[in-house]
């Protein structure tokens, strides 16, 4: 069987979709003690990992939060899925994760990269086309491979909320697929 973590800062929906589509996560990581994407992992009884960067970098020193993480996570994993992580990953991290880590950015990359409002950015810009891309992780922030796109296109009468709700039904409906590809599963 397939070995998968899943790392997410709030609300836990991409999570939610990759469960319902019969995908089994074997453990959540979570920055956020008040995300909640605990609720739902406890619902489905998936073991929860809550590293709170603030009070562990602040009173263990620089990179500790990473380094529990790194021992959250078994060595024989087979897939490390970002989902609304919002922490930059050390280049240390990345590295000896490579080829492991996944991540789900509401743009079609690379356009508004980098960005925590990637949706807004592109409606303020003024895009007729929206989109979401799965990528590789690597050292440059949602400048890793990309291996799947699907655009959102506006129609007259499409606001940001309607925009940002076509964006994540297309996440959940693609997130669980790609990670079936990528698993063989």
């Amino acid at each position: 069987m397939k070995k998968i973590i899943l790392m997410a800062s709030g609300e836990g929906s991409n999570f939610s979709a990759i469960i319902d589509n019969g995908i089994k996560v074997d453990r959540v990581i979570t920055d956020n003690k008040n995300a909640n994407v605990i609720k739902r992992a406890e619902k489905v009884n998936v073991p929860i990992f809550v590293f709170d960067y603030k009070e562990g970098e602040y009173k263990n020193g620089f990179g500790w939060c990473e380094r529990k993480i790194d021992e959250a996570i078994p060595e024989d994993v087979d897939l490390i899925v970002l989902a609304g992580y919002m922490r930059i990953l050390s280049p240390r991290f990345v590295k000896r994760w490579k080829d492991k880590l996944i991540n789900i950015h509401p743009s079609l990359l690379p356009a508004f990269a980098g960005g925590c409002h990637a949706i807004k950015d592109a409606w303020e810009y003024g895009c007729e086309v929206f989109g979401i891309t799965v990528h590789w992780v690597t050292e440059e922030v949602d400048a890793g491979p990309i291996i799947t796109q699907r655009a959102i296109h506006k129609f007259e009468g499409d606001t940001l909320e309607k925009i940002t709700e076509k964006i994540h039904r297309v996440e959940h409906y693609m997130y669980p697929v790609t990670i079936k590809k990528l698993m063989g599963i």
